[in-house]
């Protein structure tokens, strides 16, 4: 079925979707039996209100999420709360909420290093596909508001047992001084 989604980025009229978005990154990370990161009603709010969150919709009908946060004075930016309503998975929509997310990256913050924390490996090639590689969390930001995000994962034992080198999440960065020309998405 070659469906057609609006995938854009949110705006105040789209506040609307924040409790529907938080629940279904909850349920998604219980079923999968796998760590996240957990956020805030208001921090959600906040990523809308600044122009940093990516919505997809059918209709009216939330389909999938993701937004962006600076990090290290703005020298780091991650794409994170990757998430696809069940309903509409295998259909690359993923894919082209994340594209739209590196592309507002890209023009918010052009020099930045976008990076990435997952477990899944579908957005592990994703994010390969986009021009990132994996690397060690060392080469991450080490703005310490970032590191305290994770705190709220079942996985933050690993991570702070491991002073922050490894962990279950696989991370990714995207260097665009690695990258001679932009690519067009």
């Amino acid at each position: 079925m070659d469906k057609k989604f609006e995938i854009l980025v949110a705006n105040a009229s789209h506040l609307q979707y924040v409790d529907t978005i938080l629940n279904t990154i909850e349920e998604a990370a219980k079923i999968r039996g796998t760590g996240i990161a957990k956020r805030s009603p208001e921090y959600l709010t906040q990523k809308i209100l600044e122009g940093k969150a990516i919505l997809a919709l059918d209709g009216d009908i939330f389909a999938g999420f993701c937004y962006i946060e600076t990090w290290g004075n703005k020298q780091f930016v991650a794409n994170s709360g990757l998430i696809v309503v069940e309903q509409y998975r295998q259909l690359g929509l993923a894919k082209k909420i994340k594209k739209k997310a590196f592309k507002l990256s890209r023009t918010k913050f052009p020099d930045a290093k976008l990076f990435g924390l997952t477990t899944s490996a579908a957005v592990m090639k994703i994010n390969y596909e986009l021009g990132y590689r994996p690397v060690t969390f060392a080469e991450l930001t080490d703005d310490e508001a970032f590191w305290k995000g994770c705190q709220s994962c079942v996985n933050y034992p690993i991570l702070a047992e491991k002073n922050r080198r490894f962990c279950m999440c696989t991370a990714m960065l995207y260097d665009p001084k690695e990258h001679k020309r932009h690519r067009r998405i």
